[in-house]
């Protein structure tokens, strides 16, 4: 299952960080003037987030089930899980010294991690069930809800009355949900036999260029929203 590189999830990971980096150059230019304040938390805007963010979340269920599919392959999966951990570590720590209070607690590498980690539980389970367990974390949100998870060390579970403010925010309850529906998705197709053809596809000239990103997404994400936020700032402040 590991022998070769699926093109087309490599592309698919690359639109959705183009995605991300024009929602956070949005985000940008509306944080300089040169946006309505509060243009991207209104309208569309936050149901373009989700899905940016539901995207990435689903294809690290994909590639969870491509790569530990047939059996979990321990070392590469904690170096993996390291090294997804480690960032979100280092995204908190950089934004609590930059961002003060709306530092993020939360975010969307906290999710990966620990979706990843908990999708190991469901790599032998049927897909149905993998689907009815992604239907009730989505739902949990909504029906569970209670002031008792309200304290800080309650953050990452997702079902607290209130939160703080925070510049991003996927706590496990309901973004579990799309990584155990890209488990599921990619275990079915396994099944019918659909990930022979995918494998086939192979990119032209430009299309190869384009798979750069998904090979290196962890990287991109790290570097992109420091360096179009100082492409903005150098905008507004000298020209």
């Amino acid at each position: 299952m590991t022998a070769h590189r699926i093109h087309a999830i490599d592309l698919a990971r690359t639109l959705a960080l183009l995605a991300m980096a024009g929602y956070h150059f949005t985000f940008d230019l509306m944080l300089f003037g040169h946006l309505p304040p509060g243009y991207v938390f209104q309208g569309p805007w936050p149901l373009i987030a989700r899905a940016i963010a539901s995207s990435f979340l689903f294809l690290a269920g994909v590639s969870l089930w491509l790569a530990h599919g047939d059996r979990i392959r321990w070392p590469a999966f904690w170096k993996r899980f390291a090294m997804v951990a480690g960032a979100a570590a280092l995204v908190t720590i950089a934004t609590y010294f930059a961002m003060g209070f709306s530092f993020i607690r939360w975010g969307i590498l906290h999710a990966i991690a620990a979706g990843s980690l908990i999708g190991l539980a469901f790599l032998r389970m049927p897909a149905l069930l993998t689907i009815a367990v992604a239907a009730a974390a989505f739902a949990a949100p909504h029906l569970l809800r209670s002031e008792v998870f309200n304290a800080p060390h309650w953050i990452w579970l997702g079902l607290s009355t209130q939160i703080p403010p925070m510049m991003d925010y996927e706590p496990l309850l309901p973004w579990l949900c799309p990584v155990l529906i890209g488990i599921a998705t990619a275990k079915l197709m396994t099944r019918a036999g659909a990930w022979d053809k995918v494998r086939r596809w192979q990119p032209g000239p430009m299309g190869k260029a384009a798979l750069w990103p998904g090979k290196h997404s962890l990287a991109i994400y790290l570097i992109h929203q420091p360096v179009l936020f100082g492409a903005v700032y150098l905008f507004t402040r000298y020209l």
